[in-house]
């Protein structure tokens, strides 16, 4: 089964848009494990077991394990996911972008060491950049677009000799002559909804990756009212609001109240956006 394949399953099947960005710091776990790197991949399991109903996918993001010397568990979180939600798709938040041999074993570590679904890639050195990734045939690419940081307006917000943006650049070729395979999604900030809708606007097909919804102050209603479309899956993702809803010993179980709650915000928002263009 493809990543899309596997996105849409869930995400129609459990009746969600919400993905959990497994971001471990030590220094925020509960009780006694605050500050014991060697208790990642228990809070993550923890977590993972008490939301993986209400979630269409998880991501981890590699700097938070690599940082502690915790690839290890990472590997092993990897396959718990696999054993224990089979049904959900994870993503590796890596932003690699790098190209030709490098990308190559970038794109190893990836899917054979992690048996990541998805990773997520930056494309600004080109189609070099993600071609070897290809290969994996059954995998998702998600770009970097229109990312939810101010700073990413540096960049992606430069306007071209056509007179288009960068962004809007990035969308087009994600949607079309680079989407060779159909393996390509897209990043794009919930901080930025008309940037959104307009990425949307440009690949309305392909699956948004969308961060920024809770700590980062985007908004699940606008999220949902600039990107949810038919045909185009939505991935709104929620970090820290999520890990580190409680501090104490019900930190799983405050975790699952906060996502199952956002689930509910994500759907609601749909289906006002739904009775709004009826």
């Amino acid at each position: 089964m493809t990543f899309t394949q596997m996105l849409n399953g869930v995400s129609q099947g459990q009746s969600t848009m919400l993905c959990i960005g497994l971001d471990p710091e030590p220094s925020k776990f509960p009780g006694a494990w605050k500050g014991d790197a060697d208790r990642i991949f228990d809070f993550c399991a923890a977590i993972v077991d008490a939301t993986k109903d209400v979630v269409c996918a998880f991501k981890p993001q590699i700097a938070y394990f690599a940082a502690h010397r915790a690839e290890d568990q990472l590997e092993r979180l990897m396959a718990y996911i696999k054993r224990n939600a089979p049904q959900v798709p994870v993503i590796l938040d890596a932003k690699r972008g790098d190209i030709g041999s490098t990308a190559e074993q970038y794109a190893r570590e990836a899917f054979t060491r992690y048996q990541a679904d998805a990773v997520t890639l930056s494309p600004f050195m080109g189609f070099d950049s993600i071609e070897p990734y290809l290969a994996y045939s059954d995998k998702g690419l998600i770009l970097l677009c229109r990312t939810s940081n101010p700073g990413g307006s540096d960049l992606q917000a430069q306007r071209l000799a056509d007179g288009s943006l960068l962004y809007e650049h990035v969308a087009r070729l994600a949607s079309g002559p680079w989407n060779r395979s159909g393996q390509l999604g897209l990043v794009v900030g919930a901080t930025f909804p008309a940037e959104l809708t307009r990425v949307r606007e440009l690949a309305p097909t392909l699956p948004l990756l969308v961060p920024g919804v809770g700590a980062q102050g985007g908004d699940a209603a606008a999220t949902v009212k600039a990107a949810a479309r038919p045909g185009g899956a939505l991935i709104v993702n929620s970090s820290r609001a999520v890990l580190y809803a409680s501090n104490g010993d019900d930190f799983a179980t405050a975790a699952r109240a906060v996502a199952r709650q956002t689930q509910l915000s994500l759907n609601a928002a749909l289906s006002g956006s739904s009775k709004g263009a009826a």
